[in-house]
């Protein structure tokens, strides 16, 4: 089988990609299983010493790995660039701070040494989307290989140009082979993969509909499984908010990467009073948007990646309107350029309220009281992230703790950070990535006493 990247930009062939034969998969796994005992006798300061040297040569290759990303999925070039540096980031974070995270907890008992020590779970095999081709790769490879893990990586078919330009730079500084591998494959051969013996975790990002199958075949091969899956955020705009910082944070969160972001603001819901001003904001700010080559460092709004996506969203778009939302600002398609679009009138039975768009796509409710707020909030079978906007930070102190998600941010634009676990709860997923909870749940916690 033959992969065909197209730009969606101007739908011009970017790569063509020849699927993995089973003896070279068979290869793949072989090589990943035995390597992974070599790397994990490395020390921490030697594997270290990889991850150093590949944010060196991420950085020194920014330019033309960038480049990869905006061909291949349409983001606009200074977001691309952006995503490079953040990878660099991460792996400078991890060498760091691995050991610190990883070192044995001593807890007191009754023994005369006693507590938790951090092992590695072996070869994880992960599944990865298209919307940040390198950034959602690295936010777990840089943990998981420095806690002595090694991986393969199954990337989604339409961006497998930066899943090889990803193995490259690994191999490019030394790394041993099979520590990080790329595989070329249709989704028929995961469930193999999966069962294999030889792999001991599966790691994956994407929907919830394929979350559900990934996380049933790890479940029934009792693999450990660490799922971040589709999101619906809420950004709650209370009466007291800064509205003009409210709603430019509000257009960054929705309409970045042309709006494919998980834990991007999907619904918007304002207090009543303020909704119109708010609505202003938000329609003089997205009118700036200017649309054009994601390669032109002017252009501040790419395209979608694929065009079976910019069909999806027209259909939510098309089904919200006539469920009784009303068009404020935009609506408009070619191919896969969406234009930014914004929505009022959303009750929680719209499409836009209870399904994850991915695209620009910001649809308004309105509330009257802050219990109501949550509420709507909660009502979701997602629970990925939110955010509060208020000047009263003792009442989002309140709010936040009401919220059912996995990360809440006051006053700012909801972001993964390396610090920081990321990860959901309900249909968002479990376990989580990043920090020092994520990097641990990339590893076998296991329990030592020593009796006097």
């Amino acid at each position: 089988m033959i992969f065909t990247s197209y730009n969606p930009y101007n739908l011009e062939v970017v790569g063509k990609y020849e699927s993995h034969t089973p003896q070279i998969i068979e290869n793949q796994i072989v090589k990943a299983f035995f390597v992974q005992k070599r790397w994990e006798a490395f020390s921490f300061a030697e594997r270290a010493t990889y991850f150093v040297a590949l944010a060196k040569y991420l950085r020194t290759y920014k330019n033309d790995l960038a480049t990869l990303i905006s061909l291949e999925m349409g983001k606009i070039i200074t977001e691309s660039l952006a995503e490079i540096e953040k990878c660099a980031g991460a792996c400078e974070y991890f060498a760091e701070n691995a050991a610190l995270f990883l070192q044995d907890k001593n807890i007191l008992t009754d023994a005369l040494k006693s507590g938790v020590s951090y092992e590695p779970v072996g070869v994880v095999f992960t599944i990865m989307p298209w919307n940040f081709p390198f950034w959602q790769v690295f936010r777990y490879a840089a943990a998981a290989l420095m806690a002595g893990n090694v991986t393969i990586l199954k990337h989604a078919p339409n961006v497998f140009g930066c899943a090889l330009a990803i193995e490259k730079a690994f191999l490019a500084v030394g790394f041993p082979q099979g520590v990080f591998q790329s595989l070329i494959c249709d989704t028929d051969t995961i469930p193999n993969i999966i069962a294999d013996d030889r792999i001991a975790m599966v790691s994956f990002t994407g929907s919830e509909k394929v979350g559900s199958i990934v996380a049933s075949l790890a479940g029934k091969n009792i693999k450990k499984c660490v799922l971040e899956l589709g999101g619906n955020d809420a950004l709650i705009v209370c009466e007291d908010a800064d509205l003009a910082q409210a709603a430019k944070v509000a257009i960054q969160s929705r309409m970045s990467n042309a709006g494919q972001v998980c834990i991007a603001a999907k619904r918007f819901l304002v207090a009543k009073n303020i909704k119109s001003a708010f609505i202003q904001h938000l329609i003089d700010l997205v009118s700036t948007l200017k649309h054009g080559d994601p390669l032109l460092f002017g252009t501040k709004m790419g395209v979608l990646a694929r065009m079976d996506l910019a069909d999806t969203l027209q259909n939510q778009l098309e089904l919200s309107l006539k469920q009784g939302a009303t068009l404020l600002y935009g609506g408009n398609r070619r191919n896969c350029w969406f234009e930014p679009t914004i929505i009022d009138k959303v009750s929680p039975e719209n499409v836009a309220f209870t399904d994850e768009t991915f695209g620009p796509l910001a649809a308004i409710s309105s509330f009257e009281t802050e219990t109501e707020a949550i509420q709507l909030a909660n009502a979701s079978c997602y629970g990925l992230s939110a955010s509060i906007w208020t000047k009263d930070i003792e009442k989002a102190s309140s709010l936040l703790k009401q919220l059912k998600v996995g990360s809440v941010f006051a006053n700012a634009l909801v972001r993964s950070d390396y610090r920081l676990p990321i990860g959901g709860t309900k249909k968002s997923g479990f376990g989580r990535e990043l920090s020092e909870i994520g990097i641990q749940d990339f590893c076998i916690p296991k329990t030592f006493f020593f009796a006097e």
